[in-house]
């Protein structure tokens, strides 16, 4: 049997509601996410969002699993809902610097930094010095509401600025790619050169190191 809209919310929030269950009493809970550690180009982003559990926002989901369409439409709900929401960017020549999992690191420590709740669930990364505990989840977009929620608003705003980069730098697909490393966008680094957007300590994979 398909599961249904409520039942998918319904089991996302199950991870959430069974802490608070444990802990005795209502947790002010957040989720924590990235998006754009893989691509060839542009920044990392995260979103740190915590939401009331007791009015779920419907249509939440992992955002691998919505239609641009539905992301778009979830945004201005999740952040007008929101307790507490807050993204974090970090950008192509600090990654470059330190590498995308300090990079994702600091993000993450910064988009936190504002809430004081009672726990931080976080997608897959560990090792955060954060304001209050956290708890990390292998797969947490597809098994946390808040991890959920907070995927789709990192995801929003992060292919906003690239669909807005493809005009500034026009050749490179970003507002279809997203700075992924298709076929089609590392032909076109190797036809025209990086851009400004582009991480040198990842396109030196795909196209030699004097790129």
């Amino acid at each position: 049997m398909r599961e249904s809209d409520q039942q998918k919310l319904e089991r996302l929030a199950a991870t959430e509601n069974a802490l608070c269950r444990e802990a005795g009493r209502r947790l002010l809970i957040a989720g924590m996410d990235e998006v754009g550690r893989g691509p060839l180009a542009g920044p990392v982003v995260t979103a740190c969002v915590c939401l009331d559990l007791d009015n779920l926002v419907p249509g939440v989901d992992d955002s691998k699993k919505l239609s641009e369409k539905k992301r778009e439409a979830l945004y201005p709900i999740l952040m007008e809902k929101a307790v507490y929401a807050r993204t974090a960017w970090v950008w192509q020549d600090e990654i470059d610097r330190v590498n995308i999992l300090d990079a994702t690191k600091m993000a993450m420590r910064q988009c936190a930094e504002g809430f004081r709740g009672d726990l931080i669930l976080v997608d897959a990364v560990e090792g955060l010095a954060l304001p209050c505990p956290s708890r990390s989840l292998i797969h947490g977009d597809a098994l946390s509401y808040m991890i959920a929620a907070a995927s789709v608003i990192a995801k929003v705003e992060r292919d906003r600025y690239m669909i807005r980069a493809d005009e500034l730098y026009p050749g490179y697909g970003f507002k279809d790619n997203k700075g992924y490393g298709t076929k089609e966008h590392i032909q076109a680094i190797r036809e025209k050169g990086p851009c400004p957007l582009h991480r040198r300590s990842f396109i030196g994979h795909f196209i030699g190191e004097n790129a």
